[in-house]
């Protein structure tokens, strides 16, 4: 049995002062091809004239050009518009005027969120050369806000898996250890950030699809309450019983550079009718004092790693040190996230998938595609009423959770139970049966950010998620910040 709620902060002032905790290690400079500076960094020197779009537009696309030959991460690079685009943010500041808060600032996008005018593929042959008319809603106020697009980055077809490998583009390796998988589906944007080649990155989650590579790559990312931010350009467009699990969300090497985000992109575009327009607070007014937070180390069903867990206990005796209280608890349902999940999404047995495929001209399907459908999508549903159940018991999953968040204000996980697999092993049974740590907060709907706070033995970046009340990203950002503080964060790799 878990232990009651407890305030473990005088404890562990003792543990703190013999070194258990592990020191903070900052994130170094990545040298003259490439730069550790946050977006709000870029965005503030840019305003004040210390350096030029142009200059940063170029430190970038010259970061890339030396990262991504070993990672494949950036699929379609913009390098001729986003220079042009930089040239025109310096003329404008010359002017005296600033389009927005992150003038001048690179970014790079998801190629499952169209970008006008640059081929969106999602991953699939079908559409190995189509060009969208017109910008996701993310994109697009990205953009207004004075971002400069550099590229599109890499994705698993349909953002079907969590590595990231396709027909169109390849395969894409994890910076950190290039046999390795970046995760998915925001695996290019993953690696391409942590790679420096880029300081903020626009993905999307529905099914731990932002926080895996964030873990895998030692990264700060946010997905945002279900209903914050509009899925208007994401492609496929997430309609009908699922949509409630897709989330278009942020990566960075910064948690503040997640804060400094969010509100641009969120908010109703009155063409996603899920969209509420819910206030959004800010996570430095949160009073860690005054809040308190439920932990697990174990679902019940995929046992960590021995460092896994230890990184989760380290990040809960951090929080505690600066005034969290803390309760070890696991949720009840904790270990049927993924049958849920998985039960939920299976329907047809991808019979409608394979003919959506079909419509739009892809004939052949990725291998890594193929076995997504073949482990999450089989066999179909038997019947409607076999259907219907499996919503049902995602309706109680969610309002059991919702029950169990009565008392607390975050609760505090592994995002998985193991570091960054090796390539072609993301659907071993064994890895299969740890994604329900990350697929419970896509069937809540309950923002989820993640940071990271250790390092495995291989020397691979481990993270923690930490997931608050519907509409409380303040607070998630809150605490995934004191860790960020704590811990050092992100960790330039070794490329």
């Amino acid at each position: 049995m878990m232990a009651d709620r407890i305030n473990r902060r005088d404890a562990l002032i003792g543990i703190a002062a013999t070194g258990a905790l592990p020191a903070i290690r900052p994130g170094p400079a990545i040298g003259a091809t490439g730069s550790s500076t946050t977006a709000g960094e870029l965005a503030a020197a840019i305003r004040s004239g210390r350096r030029s779009a142009r200059e940063t537009v170029d430190l970038h696309l010259d970061r890339i050009a030396a990262a991504n030959p070993r990672l494949n991460a950036v699929v379609q690079l913009t390098a001729d518009a986003a220079r042009r685009e930089a040239d025109e943010a310096d003329a404008m500041l010359a002017r005296g005027q600033v389009k927005g808060p992150l003038h001048g600032v690179p970014v790079t996008i998801k190629d499952t969120l169209e970008t006008a005018g640059t081929i969106c593929t999602g991953g699939t042959l079908g559409r190995a050369s189509y060009v969208p008319k017109a910008d996701a809603t993310a994109v697009a106020r990205l953009r207004a806000a004075g971002a400069i697009v550099l590229g599109k980055t890499n994705v698993p077809e349909l953002a079907g898996a969590l590595e990231t490998d396709n027909l169109v583009y390849g395969r894409t390796n994890n910076p950190y250890d290039l046999a390795r998988t970046p995760g998915g589906s925001s695996g290019g944007e993953a690696a391409i950030v942590a790679a420096a080649g880029s300081p903020l990155g626009l993905g999307t989650d529905a099914g731990g699809s932002i926080r895996v590579p964030a873990h895998y790559c030692g990264l700060a990312a946010l997905k945002p309450t279900s209903g914050r931010v509009p899925r208007t350009g994401q492609f496929p467009r997430p309609m009908g019983a699922h949509n409630a699990v897709f989330h278009v969300s942020l990566i960075a090497r910064s948690v503040d550079d997640l804060a400094l985000a969010l509100p641009i992109i969120a908010g109703p575009d009155f063409h996603d009718y899920t969209i509420v327009d819910m206030p959004l607070l800010d996570s430095r007014a949160v009073d860690l004092s005054k809040v308190k937070l439920a932990f697990f180390d174990d679902d019940g069903l995929a046992s960590p790693t021995a460092e896994i867990a230890a990184a989760v206990h380290h990040a809960v005796e951090a929080l505690a040190l600066a005034g969290v209280t803390v309760t070890e608890r696991r949720p009840p349902d904790a270990a049927k996230a993924g049958t849920i999940y998985y039960d939920m999404t299976r329907g047809d047995g991808a019979a409608g998938v394979r003919a959506f495929l079909k419509s739009i001209g892809t004939e052949r399907i990725s291998p890594l595609f193929e076995q997504s459908l073949q482990s999450r999508s089989s066999p179909a549903m038997g019947s409607i009423t076999e259907a219907l159940a499996a919503f049902n018991r995602w309706d109680a999953y969610r309002n059991a959770m919702l029950a169990f968040m009565q008392d607390y204000d975050a609760l505090l996980s592994p995002v998985l139970p193991y570091a960054a697999p090796r390539h072609g092993t993301s659907f071993d049974d064994e890895l299969q049966k740890g994604v329900g740590y990350a697929q419970m907060h896509n069937l809540t709907g309950w923002p989820s950010s993640t940071v990271r706070v250790g390092t495995s033995p291989e020397g691979l970046p481990l993270g923690v998620q930490v997931a608050a009340r519907p509409w409380r990203e303040d607070v998630a950002l809150a605490l995934v910040r004191q860790l960020e503080i704590r811990f050092g964060g992100w960790t330039a790799p070794n490329l």
